[in-house]
Formats: structure tokens, C-alpha cells, sequence
């Protein structure tokens, strides 16, 4: 990425912690409702 544009740059960095938080919630919720049915 160019040094001359960093707000792009940040704003690609912001939107992939956001999807990576977004996609370990709902992976703990995935496993969350697994161990749920297993349990009964």
C-alpha cells in the first residue's frame, strides 16, 4: 500500500479486525450451541 494513502490503508485494516471479530463470535457461538446438544 502506498505510503501517501494511509486512510485506505487503515480503513482495509479496521474492516479485517471487524470481520475477524465478528467471525470468532460467531465461531464461539457455533461451538457454544454444539457443546449445548451434546450436553442434551
Amino acid at each position: 500500500m502506498p505510503v501517501l494513502e494511509p486512510n485506505p490503508t487503515d480503513g482495509h485494516k479496521k474492516l479485517g479486525r471487524l470481520a475477524a471479530t465478528i467471525g470468532g463470535i460467531v465461531l464461539a457461538l457455533v461451538i457454544v450451541a454444539i457443546v449445548a446438544k451434546n450436553l442434551g
